[in-house]
């Protein structure tokens, strides 16, 4: 009998149920306004991240505690149909779940997600992230540098470099993502594809997500292309509605990526 083969990806997150409600306009305070369409998803930034890798094709396990309730079990449910180790998901009927994601492959190199951000982000996770990556309004919140071009976040790697960073990644939505490491460092942007959006919600997780995978299955690859990969990977995410449930699977992408 052969070997179970070892987890790749681990995520430590968030799991949250998505209410989500469809209108023409967000309402004024105190107004109530009509909807046109509701549903119920699953998200958390560690959990999409967790969905995303695991939908690509790597062994996964998420590390989480979720409520003792039907959200709570829906969702120990959602991940096992994604193929996902529910060894370390807690239930508990006293705390919420966290919201920090913190993901490592198996070469044991951590991948950071500051999300929430947080000014005062404890130092040692500056020192102890092989890879940070945050989004434009996080690495404001963190440096103090409004991000609305390539050029303002290759700033903001520069100032996270200083901070003990070894490779900084600041996502940029349709503009694609700037890389900047220790070892290079000169800002590189890498563009993503145009693409027609329906709903960017949790378009950065499915990037996060798919570079872990990267990370964890084809190591080999160099950073800036694992970046062009998982940007795409997260464009086709944008073009249809639903959090986890845009993410795409292995078999709907080409199979150039892999």
């Amino acid at each position: 009998m052969a070997a179970a083969s070892p987890t790749e990806v681990v995520v430590v997150g968030s799991c949250m149920t998505d209410l989500v409600s469809l209108t023409t306009r967000l309402p004024k305070a105190g107004e109530t306004i009509h909807g046109h369409k509701f549903f119920i998803g699953f998200g958390g930034k560690g959990a999409n991240q967790c969905i995303q890798a695991a939908r690509l094709g790597a062994k996964t396990l998420m590390i989480c505690k979720v409520g003792k309730d039907s959200f709570g079990n829906d969702y120990i449910e959602n991940f096992k149909r994604n193929g996902i180790s529910t060894e370390f998901v807690g239930q508990t009927e006293d705390a919420a779940t966290g919201a920090a994601s913190i993901i490592v492959n198996s070469e044991v190199k951590t991948l950071f997600n500051p999300a929430p951000a947080h000014a005062e982000l404890d130092p040692q996770f500056y020192t102890h992230s092989d890879i940070f990556c945050c989004n434009e309004s996080e690495a404001e919140i963190l440096t103090g540098i409004p991000v609305g071009s390539p050029e303002d976040a290759g700033k903001v790697g520069l100032v996270l470099l200083e901070r003990g960073c070894k490779l900084v990644i600041v996502t940029l939505g349709a503009e694609g993502c700037v890389m900047i490491s220790a070892d290079g460092p000169i800002p590189k942007h890498v563009p993503a594809g145009k693409v027609r959006a329906v709903d960017t919600t949790g378009a950065g997780d499915s990037f996060v997500g798919a570079l872990a995978f990267f990370m964890a299955c084809y190591p080999s690859l160099s950073m800036e292309d694992m970046i062009r990969r998982s940007n795409f990977i997260a464009s086709v995410s944008v073009q249809a509605s639903g959090t986890q449930s845009s993410y795409p699977y292995r078999k709907d992408l080409p199979q150039d990526l892999f």
